[in-house]
């Protein structure tokens, strides 16, 4: 529940200044209000005159870094950051981590994990630590917290931290293409602005009642002014920036494809993709001759389901990597929860692909005799 916002940064000063901090960050902004800098950063160095506070603040356009000295010279530094309007805080040390959130009521939402927690019983402070979200978080309150969604959304944040690094640009610009009711759309807010990056999100779905009702439910989160939604087609949508990540979970058949496509047209740092239904190959197959000596994989209905599941997320791998992606294909959640639970994470590296991946491509689309809708999406 909401603290009030002296005393939080009362408590964030004390983090900061003591000996064990770990690392900090400040971001993001107050409603109403515009800070100095975008960003700042604080941790401890050891440098050749001893021990220091490092702060390093951004203004948009250079990153400034400036080492204090332990005492008065560190407390006026902090001071000085405390007093900017920054929407987040997230500081760590070596028994602790604190991350603040301010409300557009002026209070703070705060975090808390480690020594520093407020007394609870044992069981629900193991019970807290184990989700990326704490299971307390207001976006349980709005979207609801049963425990199939809190296990869906933890699966997805782990996916999403696993594909990011642990230092996160800022701002951080996020598009969630065919978001639907937006819950992990509003999860992957929440987590990564706790992390201390500025986060600016979009979500399109085609429906307009869906934008309607999730720009509703971001302004009774308090984050209107960095979640918005628009409605449209994923092909055609019009978003205010050219994402850092794209986000495509659960859309159907081929708009996965769209989706995937538009981020390779963005040139995209990120993109987590988890597919739904897979029509477009499974109908290629069944209308063509079988390789030999593959035939009893597409004989029966359901193997030849299943593997046409398997190959379109296989080509589309492989078309990522193709367009200077690295790409992983990871279980999203337990297939106990959804039989649809694969994830494809990719990251940009910009590399050429080899002659020998696009022998490998060639050669798979050639002998099952298919064309991927990605592949012609990105012609």
């Amino acid at each position: 529940m909401p603290e009030p916002l002296e005393t939080v940064l009362a408590e964030v000063r004390e983090l900061l200044l003591a000996p064990g901090l770990t690392r900090a960050v400040a971001a993001g902004r107050r409603r109403g209000h515009v800070p100095s800098v975008t960003r700042a950063q604080v941790r401890p160095v050891t440098l050749k005159h001893g021990r220091k506070l490092q702060i390093v603040t951004d203004d948009g356009a250079r990153p400034f870094t400036r080492n204090v000295a332990p005492g008065p010279e560190a407390a006026a530094a902090i001071d000085e950051l405390l007093a900017e309007p920054f929407g987040n805080w997230h500081v760590e040390t070596d028994s602790a981590t604190v991350q603040v959130r301010i409300t557009k009521k002026g209070d703070a939402q705060v975090h808390r994990a480690g020594a520093v927690a407020a007394p609870r019983a044992a069981e629900g402070h193991d019970r807290a630590k184990q989700w990326l979200l704490d299971p307390g978080d207001p976006l349980f309150s709005v979207v609801g917290g049963t425990a199939a969604k809190r296990r869906q959304i933890d699966a997805f944040l782990r996916a999403l931290a696993a594909t990011l690094p642990d230092e996160l640009p800022s701002p951080l610009r996020v598009v969630d293409l065919g978001c639907g009711n937006a819950y992990l759309t509003f999860a992957a807010y929440r987590y990564l602005s706790g992390r201390g990056a500025h986060v600016q999100v979009v979500g399109v779905d085609v429906r307009e009642d869906q934008r309607v009702r999730n720009s509703a439910v971001a302004a009774e989160l308090g984050c209107s002014a960095d979640v918005t939604f628009v409605a449209g087609t994923i092909e055609e949508a019009e978003l205010p920036f050219p994402p850092d990540l794209v986000l495509a979970l659960h859309a159907c058949d081929t708009a996965t494809d769209q989706a995937l496509a538009r981020a390779v047209g963005w040139e995209a740092r990120w993109v987590l993709a988890a597919p739904c239904c897979h029509h477009d190959i499974a109908a290629q197959i069944k209308g063509s001759a079988t390789p030999s000596p593959y035939g009893e994989m597409t004989r029966h209905a359901i193997l030849r389901e299943r593997f046409a599941d398997v190959l379109t997320d296989s080509l589309r791998a492989a078309l990522l990597r193709l367009r200077g992606y690295r790409v992983e294909v990871v279980e999203f959640i337990d297939s106990a929860h959804t039989p649809r639970n694969l994830m494809l994470r990719a990251r940009r590296t910009g590399a050429a692909p080899t002659d020998e991946q696009r022998a490998e491509y060639d050669s798979l689309t050639s002998q099952w005799g298919v064309t991927p809708a990605l592949s012609r999406m990105l012609s």
